[in-house]
């Protein structure tokens, strides 16, 4: 196996507020939560932390796969805690969030795949702060539609489901995971929700070619994915597959621009990012340039929610 090319000068990232970030994780600790941020080792959580917000990974911190980019426990996880989506609404109603992301381990042990945590947990923060932005990042619950439509009917502003790598990689680097089931799970939430509240993210880094990335985004479009982003594979641990290499920051906004030309509305690209990343912004931006607005787009209602959720079939 060859070497891991040696870390480039421009992947280095500043500390963050030390007392915010303390602030952030005693607020979890209290509510006996996880972060993505924290278990997946992500290069941003200090900055994240330090601007007070953070990605709730609900359904505990043991994910039935074990994917070889990921540092997120695998083993047997425990049952759902009932009290779970109501702990996350209030830490992020302490932390005063005006736009919340969530996201799980996979549970291929549940029968639903957690899907129905997912929905219980947007509800509890719609009761706690009404006015807030919901983002969830599911995983593929198998490619079971009714799952799917379980966390739709929940009533999310941006439903995102990560491809994360080209599909010729997916054996050796996604366990459990399909190409193709992916790009159906996006593709139903697409005629549920609008291209505009769909969103994906793909790892730069793992071995792909310029051509697969090129016909992934593609695959992403088709299946009405509007919003992408795009990041360097970081491993987190030497038990973790290699980086292959380092993208320059110049090549990712040769993508960013690319992608844009392709017709995704919202794209973020670059070293750090990933798919929770200051994801409030992008849906902000979304809001402003969304067709037909001025200045401001509304989150849908409760009724329009229900609507835009109801199952949709080919």
């Amino acid at each position: 196996m060859r070497s891991e090319p040696r870390l480039p000068a421009w992947l280095t990232r500043p500390l963050g507020d030390p007392a915010r970030i303390q602030e952030v994780r005693k607020t979890i600790s209290a509510h006996g939560l996880n972060t993505v941020c924290s278990e997946a080792r992500c290069p941003n959580r200090g900055d994240c932390f330090g601007r007070g917000t953070a990605t709730f990974m609900i359904l505990g911190d043991r994910c039935t796969r074990d994917c070889a980019f990921c540092s997120v426990g695998h083993g047997a996880p425990e049952g759902p805690d009932p009290g779970e989506p109501a702990a996350v609404a209030a830490a992020a109603a302490s932390l005063g969030l005006s736009y919340v992301v969530v996201t799980s381990v996979t549970r291929d042990d549940l029968r639903d795949g957690g899907a129905a945590s997912f929905a219980e947990t947007i509800r509890e923060i719609r009761g706690a702060i009404p006015h807030a932005g919901v983002e969830v990042l599911v995983p593929d619950f198998e490619g079971r539609q009714a799952a799917i439509d379980t966390v739709l009917h929940g009533g999310p502003d941006v439903f995102g489901h990560n491809v994360e790598t080209v599909e010729r990689l997916y054996e050796g680097v996604r366990e459990g995971a399909d190409y193709r089931r992916t790009l159906d799970v996006l593709s139903h939430a697409s005629r549920a929700l609008g291209t505009a509240r769909v969103k994906s993210a793909l790892m730069l880094g793992l071995g792909e070619r310029r051509e697969e990335i090129e016909a992934t985004l593609e695959d992403l479009r088709a299946a009405g994915v509007g919003i992408v982003y795009l990041g360097q594979y970081l491993r987190p641990s030497r038990a973790h597959r290699p980086v292959a290499r380092f993208v320059h920051p110049d090549e990712f906004r040769e993508w960013e621009r690319r992608a844009r030309a392709m017709g995704f509305s919202q794209v973020s690209a670059g070293p750090f990012v990933r798919s929770s990343y200051r994801a409030e912004e992008t849906f902000a931006r979304a809001r402003t340039t969304a067709p037909g607005s001025s200045g401001a787009e509304k989150r849908p209602g409760a009724k329009e929610r229900e609507r835009s959720a109801e199952p949709h079939h080919a």
